[in-house]
């Protein structure tokens, strides 16, 4: 079992999400974050002032997967997002240790689905 976490541009989040249906990847959490990198923000005025913004929107996108999917998944994410710009983002994959299901109990993969 494995935890995918991908951090995109929230204006590629509808067609990542599509790719991920058709990969058949249905179940997943997202988030609206705040974060920089490479972008190192930007700098604007408001009322005269000028003001540094350094942490820039953001989306996080969770999914906890079976083996089997996080491949597909890291595709389809890839493929989406992907603008060849500075900023399309970061997908981690990390081990999931335990899963659990709490309206059945289910444990482990079948707690994936």
């Amino acid at each position: 079992m494995k935890m995918v976490i991908a951090i995109i541009q929230p204006e590629k989040l509808t067609a990542v999400k599509e790719a991920l249906f058709n990969a058949d990847i249905h179940k997943m959490t997202v988030s609206r974050v705040r974060g920089c990198g490479q972008q190192k923000g930007f700098d604007e005025s408001y009322r005269g002032q000028a003001h540094s913004v350094n942490l820039l929107e953001k989306i996080r996108i969770e999914i906890a997967l079976n083996d089997e999917f996080v491949k597909p998944t890291i595709n389809a994410i890839m493929k989406a997002a992907r603008t060849d710009t500075i900023g399309d983002g970061k997908i981690f994959v990390t081990p999931l240790e335990e899963c659990y299901r709490i309206r059945t109990g289910e444990t482990g993969s079948e707690a994936i689905g």
